[in-house]
């Protein structure tokens, strides 16, 4: 009895040894071209599955004070390279350029046109092509000339996304406090990205031109940011999605332009130099006492 009783303990205690050697095995056998995932580890669900982070509701009668700001980020910026690279889509990490004309192609954003001033960026709806137009990027239909027969043909020569050209990013945002809670926050509202650019004429790269390309609604491009990561050179493990990196204010930028009563004009238009980056911290101190003024100590 008592033998009996020593086997089948030992059975119990070898039992969850066998199958996770068992279990290692079969993984170890596992063909590893038929593992999904870039790391050919495991199967990335966190990103694919993630929601974007939900505002506390705001009413109208709860702000107490708001101030509507337009912020330049640069991607040249060592914080703000995570949004700008990769340039050419490394798995499933793609720029931030990429992921909204991806989205834009595949008709999950709209876009709107984005004029030479800030007035109304979300008046007017453009297609995908026009888009391209922006980029120059359209397909073009040239004439080639046979060798041989002399004959000449059309062809069409492909048009190419040159998102490298995007180095900036325009953010329109308002800050506000809401009495209700007592915090000062702020809501992204819409980004543009911005193409830095020579012409093909402009061999000596002598002017360097600057566009807006087209305007989105960040409430609404939430839901495609928050399904793409962003590079984390800490930890790869641990990857943040777009939405998370603008939730968090994880970029540096800096204000070109404040809400007033001279349709809306940007500080460049009315200093000069050192003046600009000078008017662009009283605006951002002014936001930070604004607050600050309000507790008493």
């Amino acid at each position: 009895m008592r033998q009996a009783v020593v086997i089948i303990i030992g059975i119990l205690v070898l039992s969850p040894s066998l199958l996770f050697a068992q279990n290692t095995n079969q993984e170890n056998t596992t063909d590893p071209a038929t593992w999904s995932g870039h790391d050919l580890i495991y199967e990335k669900q966190h990103i694919l599955d993630k929601k974007p982070v939900p505002y506390e509701k705001v009413r109208e009668a709860d702000i107490m004070w708001s101030k509507v700001v337009w912020r330049m980020i640069d991607f040249r910026e060592k914080m703000n390279q995570p949004l700008y690279f990769p340039t050419i889509p490394i798995g499933n990490r793609m720029s931030l350029t990429t992921v909204l004309m991806n989205a834009l192609a595949a008709n999950e954003l709209t876009a709107y046109r984005a004029g030479t001033d800030n007035i109304n960026e979300f008046k007017e709806v453009i297609s995908y092509d026009l888009v391209l137009e922006e980029f120059e990027a359209q397909d073009q239909t040239i004439q080639v000339t046979n060798p041989v027969t002399g004959q000449i043909t059309d062809s069409i020569v492909a048009g190419e996304i040159r998102t490298d050209e995007v180095l900036q990013l325009l953010v329109k945002e308002m800050w506000f406090f809401d009495k209700k809670r007592s915090t000062m926050e702020v809501r992204i509202i819409g980004l543009c990205p911005v193409r830095l650019y020579y012409d093909v004429q402009d061999i000596n790269r002598e002017q360097l031109r600057r566009k807006k390309l087209f305007w989105v609604k960040y409430p609404e491009a939430r839901n495609v940011l928050s399904r793409n990561e962003v590079f984390n050179a800490y930890n790869d493990a641990e990857r943040r999605s777009f939405d998370e990196i603008f939730y968090k204010r994880f970029f540096d930028g800096f204000i070109v332009q404040e809400s007033n009563v001279y349709n809306n004009r940007m500080i460049q238009e009315y200093t000069l130099g050192m003046e600009t980056l000078l008017e662009a911290e009283s605006i951002e101190d002014f936001i930070f006492r604004f607050e600050h003024d309000i507790w008493e100590f």
